[in-house]
């Protein structure tokens, strides 16, 4: 099924938020109910009873296995923004959102991430690190304060994690384009994220979207994705432009390479409502979505 995400679908969800629509994750390092700790367990052993098959391989390898693990799980939007409807304050540290029931499309390439390397080597996986893993990928320099500290535009993510060696960028060596639009869509739509309510997290958000006009965003064109095709791994993380004003991308996802070959997308759809792999190939998903430009591309490692 494909993900087609248009302006409009952009500020409705970003109105779902506003109205709290959304489940809470669970929010503590220390809790999990037993649904996800089983999860966390059975998905942990398993990488762990299938690592010879690793061996060699690209660390994304493991952590698609895990999204495989997870096909089926269903959509959940917003959780990360519950605690602000529920009165939690923007400014302190902010809850530490966490599930392996239910995702959103970065939840799930976080999560996946997350568990790949706690069910890689020693220790003994827990849901603490778990959590840690999470953390690390989620803030900007791994660090959780409040709101602010959290990377939300997903190029940051990218460019912020490479700095750690959490992920390295492809979209320059793949031949990718700059793409210079700013990105204001936050603040140029501040009536949608409860937190920019508090004037002083709206003016740190402001000065941390200027901050990114100096960081270069290389994007695959959509009609220059067959051609890197072959350079994709299975279990790179994916990002997919879009032509929105203000905004970077409109989704996140897996590059899924199954046993025929074929290069697809696994992802958690807002339209399809659970964890999935499509049907289509990657350059077919990406010309079926509306205003898609093309997209990021990076490449997860094992940091111990």
């Amino acid at each position: 099924m494909t993900h087609n995400i248009t302006r409009r679908d952009l500020l409705r969800n970003a109105a779902f938020a506003a109205a709290g629509i959304a489940l809470p994750f669970r929010m503590h390092a220390d809790e999990a109910d037993h649904s996800d700790q089983a999860r966390l367990t059975a998905w942990t052993s398993t990488l762990r009873r299938e690592a010879p098959k690793f061996r060699g391989k690209p660390f994304g390898r493991r952590a698609v296995r895990v999204g495989e693990l997870a096909v089926g799980s269903p959509y959940e939007a917003f959780a990360l923004e519950a605690y602000i409807k529920a009165g939690g304050n923007p400014e302190g540290l902010e809850p530490l959102a966490l599930s392996l029931s239910r995702f959103d499309c970065v939840t799930l390439v976080e999560s996946c991430l997350a568990v790949a390397r706690v069910g890689t080597g020693m220790p003994r996986p827990t849901w603490r690190r778990f959590a840690r893993e999470v953390e690390r990928m989620r803030y900007r320099g791994g660090k959780r304060e409040g709101y602010v500290s959290r990377l939300h535009y997903f190029s940051e993510w990218i460019s912020d994690g490479e700095k750690r060696g959490l992920v390295r960028d492809l979209g320059k060596e793949l031949g990718g384009v700059v793409d210079p639009r700013p990105l204001r869509f936050m603040t140029e739509h501040r009536s949608l994220y409860p937190a920019l309510a508090d004037d002083n997290v709206f003016g740190a958000i402001r000065a941390m979207e200027k901050s990114l006009d100096s960081h270069q965003r290389y994007m695959i064109p959509a009609a220059g994705i067959p051609d890197v095709v072959d350079r994709i791994e299975s279990g790179d993380v994916l990002a997919f432009t879009t032509s929105v004003p203000g905004i970077d991308v409109s989704h996140a996802a897996y590059a899924y390479r199954g046993a025929d070959g074929v290069l697809r997308v696994l992802h958690a759809p807002l339209s399809g409502g659970a964890v999935e792999i499509t049907r289509t190939t990657l350059p077919e998903y990406v010309s079926a979505i509306r205003k898609a430009t093309g997209i990021l591309i990076a490449r997860p490692f094992f940091v111990s």
